[in-house]
Parts: C-alpha cells; sequence; structure tokens
C-alpha cells in the first residue's frame, strides 16, 4: 500500500485546524481535538495521521474492488 501525501494543514487563530489534500479542504477540527491531532501530528508521520484523521487513506481493497465485474467498462 503506497504512503498517504498531498496532506496540508493549517492552525488558525481560533484554534481551529484546516486540513486539505491536493488543495482541497478535507476536515476541520477545533478544540479537544484539534489539540489532539496536532500532538499527533508532531510525534509522528503527518502525512499519515492526516490521512488518518480525515478518513482519506486507502484501505488496501482498491485493486479487488477494481477487478470487480460491476465495475469494468
Amino acid at each position: 500500500m503506497p504512503k498517504p501525501h498531498g496532506f496540508t494543514y493549517e492552525r488558525r487563530g481560533d484554534g481551529t485546524v484546516v486540513i486539505t489534500h491536493r488543495d482541497r479542504a478535507a476536515g476541520t477540527l477545533r478544540g479537544a481535538r484539534a489539540e489532539r491531532f496536532l500532538a499527533e501530528v508532531e510525534a509522528g508521520d503527518a502525512q499519515l495521521v492526516m490521512a488518518r484523521w480525515t478518513g482519506a487513506y486507502k484501505f488496501g481493497n482498491e485493486r479487488t474492488a477494481k477487478n470487480h465485474p460491476r465495475n469494468r467498462r
């Protein structure tokens, strides 16, 4: 499974964190969730953490789903 990439985050003055993926908004965190997110990003792999928090990460079954007869065209 490839590593996630293309994520960035921005801290705003009011404590809000906005996560973007390839220049599109992927999630907004406020309050305690934003603080937990920032602590986790600083402690680990930032791209993987942002992918996990936004739910925009690969599940490992994409190839299988692509080859399913229903999805072939």
